[in-house]
């Protein structure tokens, strides 16, 4: 277990001293919900704020980085899905925008890894099991991810839970570790840190902001959702945790038929997470969200939400401590 000063103040740790934060908290990097906006007021509430570049194209990407310049002086970062069709532009504008963080996902970080550190960013990747957390670490990665089948969003096809993700990966390797995936609480992320993390990723919890990007009526939705009210699917192309939809319903009743790859494929199409999450269409949009969505019952402020998970972590520390056997 790696040392934690347990301050309302300050928490000092592996993460918080490899991002320059306050606090050990970063933000999801999500489509459709992470822009400059929601990423500068993360950093500027002590945490580290990401932008989604997955869902942005590399000029629009540009524009992003240089507002959240402009919108903090606070470290932030981009996460990057490996699979994106223009990664070269994407990256370039990364590195030429001197960035200080990026977050790889959905590919092999040892493509881009060695660059990107070589440019003086500090590289860390999201991996779902501990064979992929090794092979990352021999790419040089920073940091990990370890994100568990809570997520939403794009997920790993082994259907591990964060709880015993966790503890496996901090087994397989020792770099500094990042919990993901179901946590949306000081008390989650306590448990997190009791497990050998050293620092959370929040999702769901940020998509629900008020300075999230996504469109008012998903994160109504998102407020809405209740126990069981997300899945697993798609999981022939790439898994993703959606919530219940008329869209959802057809991807269902597709795989209970056992459709083909390209039947799904088709009926996916083109812009579904863009049309549901940012223009706000709940009956044929694309819904991604994580499992915690129904805990969320409100629209907060991201400084309201960041107080919330320190005041309640530090208050679940001080409970655990006092306990005897």
């Amino acid at each position: 277990m790696f040392a934690l000063n347990f301050s309302v103040n300050k928490m000092q740790n592996r993460i918080t001293s490899l991002f320059n934060i306050q606090y050990p908290i970063i933000q999801g990097g999500m489509v459709w919900c992470s822009g400059w906006r929601l990423a500068s007021a993360v950093s500027n509430a002590g945490g580290l704020g990401l932008l989604g570049a997955g869902s942005m194209h590399p000029e629009v990407l540009r524009g992003h980085i240089q507002k959240t310049k402009q919108a903090t002086q606070k470290p932030f970062g981009v996460n990057v899905p490996l699979m994106y069709p223009q990664i070269e532009e994407l990256m370039a504008i990364i590195i030429r925008e001197k960035v200080p963080i990026v977050f790889t996902s959905a590919g092999n970080p040892e493509l881009w890894t060695q660059k990107l550190k070589d440019a003086g960013i500090t590289v860390v990747h999201v991996v779902s099991n501990s064979r992929f957390a090794i092979k990352s670490k021999e790419t040089g990665v920073d940091a990990l991810v370890a994100e568990g089948f809570e997520a939403g969003g794009h997920n790993g096809r082994e259907e591990t839970t964060t709880l015993c993700l966790v503890p496996q990966i901090r087994k397989a390797v020792d770099l500094p570790l990042i919990a993901a995936g179901g946590i949306g609480s000081g008390q989650a992320m306590a448990a997190m840190f009791a497990l050998g993390a050293e620092g959370v990723q929040l999702g769901s919890r940020f998509a629900a902001s008020v300075e999230s990007s996504a469109h008012e009526a998903f994160k109504q939705q998102i407020v809405l959702a209740k126990e069981g009210s997300t899945h697993l699917s798609l999981k022939k192309l790439v898994p993703v945790r959606l919530l219940e939809n008329p869209f959802y319903q057809k991807v269902n009743e597709l795989e209970q038929n056992g459709a083909s790859v390209e039947k799904l494929k088709e009926l996916l199409g083109k812009g579904r997470a863009k049309k549901g999450m940012f223009e706000g269409d709940l009956e044929q949009g694309e819904l991604e969200i994580g499992q915690v969505s129904a805990s969320i019952h409100s629209i907060q402020p991201v400084q309201s939400i960041m107080n919330e998970l320190v005041s309640e972590f530090n208050a679940t520390m001080k409970s655990i401590s006092s306990i005897q056997w």
